[in-house]
């Protein structure tokens, strides 16, 4: 299958609608030295809309997130960096549930059980792991009220305890906390890593699907 990629908006340079609406800012600058009944107001309002124009376009960016499938793998890419997951080290995707009075209710989250944490922890960066480790503690909050009540949540949120890996190496700080927290949302969900709907540029389900189509095609071309 040929390489996609997918992003949750294409608010880029590339974009007509950014390259538009930098015209119409350049025009309102324009008119705006024109007008001005003296330059120091004139450069004062430039440099004032510059800064907030370019505060906000940079914001977009680091609201931007993409992903890439191949045949080989899936990766992620965000504004301080990524990672990523040989298809061969995925043993199943699906959409995350939440248990509630026996029924399973979809929660906004695509989930991936993975075969082995070495060689995805090996690929991540400290910074995208505390990003992990703040933006799912409600995803973790919602798993320990559902499936072990007696569990602390205080206890696990910012679980340091060294972790060892199928390989036997051992991994310490922001990685094991990182670790740690896989194997307790591996308990409540039954998957390791996890994607935010709000981060595709689609529905859940259809995501997923895709994934497995690409996940299918890389079991294919390894026979």
């Amino acid at each position: 299958m040929d390489t996609l990629h997918l992003s949750n908006h294409h608010y880029t340079w590339d974009s007509p609608t950014v390259r538009l609406l930098a015209g119409v800012g350049a025009l309102v600058c324009f008119c705006f030295l024109l007008l001005s009944p003296s330059w120091e107001h004139a450069w004062l309002f430039i440099a004032i809309f510059a800064s907030v124009s370019g505060f906000a376009y940079l914001m977009l960016q680091k609201s931007r997130v993409t992903f890439t499938l191949t045949n080989s793998h899936l990766q992620q890419h965000l504004f301080k960096g990524g990672w990523v997951l040989r298809w061969a080290n995925v043993e199943r995707i699906g959409i995350c549930t939440q248990h509630q009075e026996g029924w399973h209710k979809p929660l906004p989250w695509i989930g991936l059980r993975v075969k082995e944490y070495g060689p995805y922890l090996d690929a991540i960066c400290p910074r995208i792991a505390t990003d992990i480790l703040l933006s799912q503690r409600a995803l973790l909050y919602i798993g320990v009220q559902q499936t072990s009540p007696a569990k602390s949540f205080e206890d696990i949120v910012l679980d340091a305890e060294p972790f060892v890996d199928e390989r036997g190496i051992e991994y310490k700080g922001l990685l094991a906390m990182l670790a740690n927290r896989m194997k307790h949302q591996r308990e409540f969900y039954g998957y390791d890593v996890f994607i935010a709907e709000a981060d595709l540029d689609r529905a859940g389900e259809d995501f997923v699907g895709l994934a497995r189509r690409y996940q299918a095609a890389a079991s294919r071309s390894e026979v």
